[in-house]
């Protein structure tokens, strides 16, 4: 499992690189491995106001629905409607173009570094959390 160097993490497995206060979020390889085959994805709205922490969206896979949380607040600036369009496109690259939406953040989000996030995932691996009824820290099943 990849974990890009020069992306920051919050404990529910997505990404964020921020550069003068606008930030790109997407979901981590790890994620896309403990949800399987996304096939559908609900993306906030340009114009919406997002919390940290807080559900801002959905993916689907053919495993369950799970919420997309947001990594930091802020205004929602775009959406990758191509992602939203065809989310099959997570399953094989969850970075680089496979960005969901881009925000002005509020404030500074809490966030890990890659060997932080790491060790999590790590963690989570040597405790048996990899399967998506038991992604507690990630994402609370909604449905399935």
């Amino acid at each position: 499992m990849s974990v890009p160097e020069d992306l920051h993490y919050p404990a529910e497995h997505e990404w964020l690189t921020a550069v003068d206060g606008r930030a790109t979020v997407g979901i981590t390889a790890y994620a896309v491995e403990a949800l399987d085959d996304i096939i559908y994805v609900e993306l906030p709205q340009v114009g919406d106001h997002i919390e940290a922490g807080r559900s801002c969206g959905e993916l689907e896979s053919t495993k369950s629905v799970s919420d997309l949380y947001a990594p930091a607040s802020g205004e929602v600036v775009d959406v990758n409607t191509a992602v939203a369009d065809e989310p099959g496109l997570l399953n094989t690259d969850p970075y680089g173009g496979c960005w969901l939406f881009r925000l002005a953040v509020e404030g500074e989000p809490t966030l890990l570094s890659a060997d932080e996030y790491a060790a999590m995932v790590a963690s989570e691996r040597r405790i048996g959390s990899a399967s998506v009824d038991d992604w507690a820290l990630a994402a609370r099943r909604t449905g399935g």
